[in-house]
This record gives structure tokens, C-alpha cells and sequence, in this order.
């Protein structure tokens, strides 16, 4: 099987009318679009030449942001006058794929990565593709810049969902590379807002020589990868950098695949497939063809009959006994994760160009 052609297939068949991307066509939890997995996506339809697809989805992204301007307004309002985040409205971080919120159950709405994500993602949409982006989506990139700015330094949910009263270096290097991105789409300045974040990050975000999961952590998560590979808060070279992937490779790389972090018992806590292309990723930046073509084959090998990727595979389980109450509670785990087939085919490219 075409395994890279498949991944493209499978991203464009689901793929909604609206532009929206659906997190995962099977896997009833996640029949929305998030910013975080989509913007991934769209950034992987760009670089294998199907910019109609990202277009499209960028095009859904801004007219979410454009309908709920006058709540980004009253959220900026309320932040300036010191009302506690509680009580503030924020942008949801995943739709319905028509562009509604999804409110029909809880959910920890309160996650700032994924519209940094979003930023980064759309200029890499304008630079390689080598166009001047629609007025109303410079438009909807201002208003989230101006947003993140403003809470960038609040405690919000991580990457995964999870540990809200913690701020997360994972949506910090998100935020940064958002902002960064944002001064080449608007052209504002944001240098002050960038340096607070990188300051802070290098001032707390530190344990025992590397990177931590989060503010006063001691241990890692493999999104720290995000620091330097995409949102370059970090050198890939530089010596935290280097030693914050040498502990992923210690602590989350048990197996062939990649861990999120070393407590995470959901499903039991297996490897995800996403996070081995996103190391593979990295290694390919850095020159280190060969460790990314071997998780390519691991990749490959997680693959089923049809050539969905999972969101992970139930192998060194960090703790087998939540593997079998997650079953129960939700089902199968997610297949295929289009994330999952996003970063395989990002990791295709950097290899190869």
C-alpha cells in the first residue's frame, strides 16, 4: 500500500463541505474540528500540494474567529479590568464542522494552543504558497494575536486536554510561534510580548537541565518537541533543547513509538503516533535521517487493512489496568486520528527535501 498517498486520501475525504477537518470520522468523541489538529493538517495539505484543502479550512478558521469578534472584544475588556478568567468568555477550542460550538457536553474549552497553532500554520500558507491572504482572514489573525496577548500568561488546559491550573510550555512556544508568525501577516509589532514569553520560559521553565511539562514540573512531555520544531522558541541545537529530547528519548520511547508523558493513563496509556512522527520530524530538521526513517517504518507498521493510522496503539502501556475502563467508556481508540496521518506525511517531506 501507498501509505503516503493513502494519508493524503483519507485527510481529504473527510475533509466537510465547510472547509472543517473532523478530528476522527470513527470515533464518536471526536466528530468535531480542533484548531490544534487541524491547523497540523492543513500545514500537511500545503506541503503535499493540495492547497485548495488547507485554503478551504483556513478560510472556515477565520469566519469562526470573524463571527465571534465582539466576544474577543468583551474578553480583551474584561482582562484589562482585572475580572478573574473564570469569569471571562474565551474561544472554544473545538467545532462542530459547521462552525457551531460544541456545547452539547462539557468540555475544557479553555485552550490557547491551538489558535497559535492556527497563526503559525496560516503563514507557512501564505509563504509557500506565495499569495496575499484575504483581508478578512488578516482580519481574524489580528483579533487571535491580540487574544493570545492578552492571556498568554494565564493557566489554560495543555495540548492534551488536561492539568488547567498549570501553564504549560507546550502552549507557550504554540503562543510565541503565533505571534511571531502574526507580525509577518499584519505587520504589528509584538517583539515586547515575544520576549516576555521566551523570558519566562527559559527563567521557569527549566528542571535538572532540560525542559519541564509545565510550570514547576520535573519531568517532560514529548509536546516540548513543539519548542523548537515548529514554533522555534528554541534552537534545535541549542544544549536545553538537545537535552530535552534526550529525556523524551528516555523516558516516552519505551518502544518503537512515543509516549506523552510518563503518567498518562489514557487508554492505558499507549504510543502515540503522532508523537513519533513529530520526533522523526525533528530529527529530520536536525540531520538525523536515518532514527526519522525508522520511525516512518513504525508508523507504517501501526497502519490497518484500510491504511488508518491510530491516534495510538495500546504497546508499553504506561499503566495496562485504564486500558480496558477507557474501552468501555468510549470504544476503539480513534481510527484513523487525522492528525496522525498529518504528521506522517509532514515527516514524509522533511526527509525528503
Amino acid at each position: 500500500m501507498d501509505f503516503y498517498q493513502r494519508s493524503i486520501d483519507i485527510i481529504l475525504e473527510n475533509q466537510h463541505a465547510s472547509g472543517a477537518y473532523i478530528a476522527s470520522p470513527n470515533f464518536p468523541t471526536y466528530h468535531y474540528c480542533w484548531f490544534r489538529d487541524a491547523s497540523f493538517v492543513a500545514y500537511s495539505m500545503d506541503l503535499v500540494g493540495q492547497t485548495a484543502s488547507s485554503q478551504r479550512f483556513h478560510a472556515w478558521a477565520a469566519s469562526i474567529v470573524n463571527q465571534r469578534l465582539p466576544m474577543i472584544e468583551r474578553t480583551l475588556q474584561l482582562v484589562a479590568a482585572g475580572s478573574p478568567i473564570e469569569k471571562i468568555e474565551v474561544l472554544h477550542t473545538r467545532y462542530t464542522l459547521e462552525g457551531e460550538d460544541g456545547t452539547l457536553e462539557e468540555w475544557p474549552n479553555f485552550q490557547l494552543d491551538g489558535f497559535g497553532t492556527w497563526l503559525w500554520a496560516l503563514n507557512e500558507h501564505r509563504v509557500r504558497n506565495n499569495i496575499s491572504l484575504p483581508a478578512d482572514w488578516i482580519k481574524a489573525a489580528t483579533a487571535t494575536a491580540n487574544y493570545l496577548e492578552v492571556l498568554w500568561h494565564q493557566p489554560c488546559y495543555d495540548c492534551w486536554e488536561e492539568f488547567p491550573d498549570k501553564l504549560h510550555l507546550h502552549t507557550l512556544a504554540a503562543i510565541y510561534g503565533g505571534l511571531q508568525a502574526c507580525q509577518e501577516l499584519d505587520g504589528k509589532d509584538r517583539a515586547d510580548t515575544l520576549a516576555q514569553i521566551k523570558s519566562f520560559v527559559f527563567d521557569r521553565g527549566v528542571i535538572a537541565g532540560h525542559f519541564a511539562k509545565f510550570i514547576g514540573s520535573d519531568t517532560v512531555d514529548a509536546s516540548l518537541l513543539g519548542l523548537s520544531t515548529p514554533y522555534n522558541l528554541v534552537a534545535h541545537d541549542h544544549p536545553l533543547m538537545q537535552a530535552t529530547v534526550l529525556e523524551i528519548e528516555k523516558i516516552l520511547s519505551q518502544g518503537e513509538g512515543v509516549h506523552r508523558y510518563n503518567s498518562d493513563t489514557y487508554y492505558g496509556g499507549g504510543e502515540w503516533v503522532l508523537l513519533g512522527a513529530w520526533l522523526g520530524w525533528y530529527y529530520a530538521e536536525t540531520g538525523q535521517k536515518l532514527k526519522a526513517r525508522k520511525l516512518i517504518s513504525w508508523i507504517e507498521s501501526t497502519a490497518d487493512k484500510l491504511g488508518y493510522l491510530p491516534e495510538q496503539v495500546p504497546e508499553t502501556l504506561n499503566d495496562p489496568e485504564f486500558y480496558q475502563p477507557w474501552l468501555d467508556r468510549w470504544g476503539k481508540i480513534a481510527t484513523p486520528l487525522l492528525w496522525s496521518h498529518a504528521n506522517y506525511l509532514i515527516l514524509n517531506y522533511r526527509i525528503n527535501h
